[in-house]
């Protein structure tokens, strides 16, 4: 990777927008949640401050603050006869789904217990989740979690895996498997798309139990409770073991939120449930292996909410990483899928030696 030089007066530049990101986060988050942000836009290039303070009913000290503070955001841009429009960042920030999804799970999710960054890196636990609850990891709490915080969580995690399931359908089902396995199937997503997919198919639900709870009630209200079952598991307890008979192991998005011994532990239970025929699947937006620097950033951000808020040992891996942790299991890639249509997945296609 090459790194482009830069001044010093630069790199200080750099620096303090460091220093105060946490503040012009928020700046930015005002502006767009009192609909500032929309006004601007809608008003073309031609929105002035007092406009804003008239129209939406706004101290002026407010709007000059966060229009200052969004202008140096590089959010807006403010001509010399004091005309406000948006900027391109502005733009994404208002209308791209991926830059909606992020801010209010950084907002909702993340932002109270990010302070205590440090404590969890020394202590491996996720010591910001305790402006929440006391749970030992997110998993435990996510049912009780408020509403939109739940909300922001669920948006934040479906955004990142649903955009790969209508490809990873196709190959899933290529060899019309009669019985799926959905490791941590959280909310039931992907089960009830295999049962839509396949009016024969059966999948069980492997989880904790309070997503259990989730899932049994997202498929009752689809009529679904004829064709998956559910089994309460706690991977990290070894002594508990994937039972056996699957034709495909599913795992999406799951083995991230591990450490790498763990992953490998999750890993050999698969392989102890599984036969030569059976076909394990993981769904991986892996940091390494996407088209544009942006979703990079995210992934590598989101590492930093599983050591504040999920559990205190986990990140998002490269590729290689992982692939490396399923021969450590004792299984083998026979197949890898990068960046499944219009997604930010990699789907491994493992297999029993």
């Amino acid at each position: 990777m090459t790194t482009k030089k830069m001044h010093a007066i630069e790199a200080l530049h750099e620096a303090q927008k460091l220093a105060f990101s946490p503040l012009f986060f928020q700046a930015v988050l005002t502006i767009r949640n009192l609909g500032i942000l929309d006004y601007i836009f809608d008003k073309d290039g031609q929105a002035t401050v007092e406009d804003i303070v008239r129209d939406l009913e706004l101290s002026d000290y407010g709007v000059r603050l966060l229009v200052e503070a969004a202008e140096s955001a590089g959010a807006l841009s403010v001509n010399d006869a004091g005309l406000i429009d948006v900027t391109k960042t502005g733009f994404f920030i208002l209308k791209d789904r991926m830059t909606q999804v992020n801010f209010n799970f950084v907002q909702d999710v993340c932002y109270e217990g990010a302070k205590v960054l440090e404590d969890c890196v020394k202590n491996g636990k996720p010591e910001g989740l305790k402006v929440f609850g006391n749970w030992p990891t997110v998993y435990e709490g996510l049912s009780q979690l408020p509403e939109q915080v739940k909300k922001s969580w669920f948006e934040f995690d479906h955004f990142y895996s649903d955009n790969a399931f209508p490809s990873a359908l196709k190959i899933v089902f290529d060899p019309k498997p009669s019985y799926i396995f959905d490791i941590g199937g959280n909310t039931g997503k992907w089960s009830m798309l295999c049962c839509e997919y396949d009016p024969e198919v059966r999948v069980k639900i492997l989880d904790l139990p309070g997503q259990l709870a989730v899932s049994r009630e997202n498929a009752r209200q689809r009529n679904l409770l004829d064709r998956i079952d559910f089994h309460q598991i706690n991977l990290l307890d070894t002594s508990q073991k994937i039972p056996q008979g699957a034709d495909v192991i599913w795992m999406s998005q799951f083995l991230d939120c591990f450490a790498v011994e763990e992953i490998v532990a999750i890993l050999k239970n698969v392989c102890q449930a599984a036969d030569q025929n059976t076909r394990i699947y993981i769904l991986e937006p892996f940091f390494d292996n996407q088209k544009y620097a942006a979703a990079k950033h995210s992934l590598i951000g989101t590492s930093l909410y599983f050591t504040t808020i999920a559990n205190g040992n986990s990140k998002m891996y490269s590729v290689e990483v992982m692939k490396n942790l399923v021969s450590q299991a004792g299984l083998v890639v026979k197949q890898e899928y990068p960046l499944l249509d219009g997604s930010y997945h990699t789907l491994l296609e493992c297999r029993k030696p």
